[in-house]
């Protein structure tokens, strides 16, 4: 894998990271929340500037994966003068949910943009009806091959891909004549789907093929609004699914994202900014999963104090978020010892 694809998929993750602790700061700033530091990276910083007449220094560290910023107050560590206006801890509730809120909300509203962009270059995916056919598969026995387009099924024409799929699933154990066109002339093949899925529907060992077709600015715009909020549900489901033993879990860590980023850079620019996209759709949801150290478990806190009128004791409150934040690390360091480092090459 090309070093350059690798150098240009950490800096898509790094402009991530900035986009999502960017909506942080500008929230915690618009509140008179001080910042003290907006830090792109961890570690030891190669690189750091305050500038005249500001409270935050800006810094480059050396572990590029993660950024993250400090808001004076939000350490219940430090000591907090009570009458301290730029505090996050005398900041109102609405000021503190909005602030923790925000870096989400970042990620969600950049996941458009990137969508438009790669669907405005790039085009839309669309299935067609030329197929890929599995090996072993019943489509495979009755000699069809890639790159055939199914025509006809049962007398029936096919213009669409769900066509193939609907007239296929009520046909299990029933020999069925399929019309493929291949290379101008058509041949008709007698094809017996096999019964398969939990209803017994009728498959024939096929996948739809994907043509790229140019599309207008509106539609454009329509599908950058539809594609975040699908991604987030289905970020929800998958999840649900795995807790429950429904399938079977697919973890990526770093190692693993970023061996996807460099082949999406590969691949093309459109593909490159959509998997951006997506991972920035699928960041704003993970942040809000109700998990200590993540976003979404600081507002569970913040949740409670709407509730009671009473704020949770601040210590107990740190070490929850500290145990939290391990188990998320040693989960990502097992992820990227067992699965990611094994894909890396491929």
């Amino acid at each position: 894998m090309s070093a350059l694809f690798v150098i240009v998929a950490i800096l898509g993750l790094g402009l991530l990271m900035v986009i999502h602790e960017g909506g942080h700061y500008l929230v915690a700033r618009y509140f008179g929340m001080r910042v003290t530091r907006f830090s792109i990276g961890f570690g030891p910083a190669i690189y750091k500037k305050t500038p005249k007449g500001s409270p935050t220094t800006y810094q480059i560290a050396i572990i590029p994966f993660l950024a993250y910023v400090q808001i004076a107050g939000m350490n219940p560590f430090e000591e907090t003068d009570p009458k301290d206006k730029g505090s996050y801890a005398n900041a109102p509730l609405h000021a503190r949910i909005a602030t923790i809120f925000a870096g989400s909300l970042a990620n969600y509203l950049a996941a458009s943009l990137l969508f438009f962009i790669a669907f405005t270059v790039g085009g839309k995916g669309q299935l067609t009806t030329v197929v890929e056919v599995v090996p072993e598969g019943a489509a495979a026995s009755a000699s069809m091959q890639t790159g055939d387009k199914i025509v006809e099924i049962d007398g029936e024409p096919i213009e669409q891909w769900e066509q193939i799929r609907t007239l296929v699933a009520g046909r299990a154990g029933k020999k069925t004549p399929i019309v493929v066109e291949r290379q101008g002339q058509r041949h008709t093949l007698d094809v017996t789907p096999e019964a398969a899925g939990e209803q017994g529907e009728g498959r024939i060992g096929v996948r739809a093929t994907i043509e790229i077709v140019p599309i207008s600015l509106g539609q454009a715009a329509m599908l950058s609004i539809k594609q975040p909020p699908r991604i987030v549900y289905e970020l929800v489901v998958g999840l649900g699914q795995m807790i429950m033993r429904k399938v079977k879990p697919e973890l990526s860590g770093p190692v693993g994202i970023v061996s996807e980023m460099a082949k999406a850079v590969k691949r093309g620019f459109a593909d490159y900014v959509g998997l951006l996209g997506a991972l920035s759709a699928y960041l704003a949801g993970f942040n809000l999963l109700p998990i200590p150290a993540l976003d979404g478990g600081r507002l569970m806190f913040l949740g409670y104090e709407a509730a009671t009128r009473k704020r949770p004791n601040a210590r107990i409150e740190a070490h929850i978020h500290a145990v939290g934040l391990i188990l998320l690390l040693t989960l990502v360091a097992a992820v990227t010892l067992f699965s990611d480092v094994a894909r890396f090459g491929e």
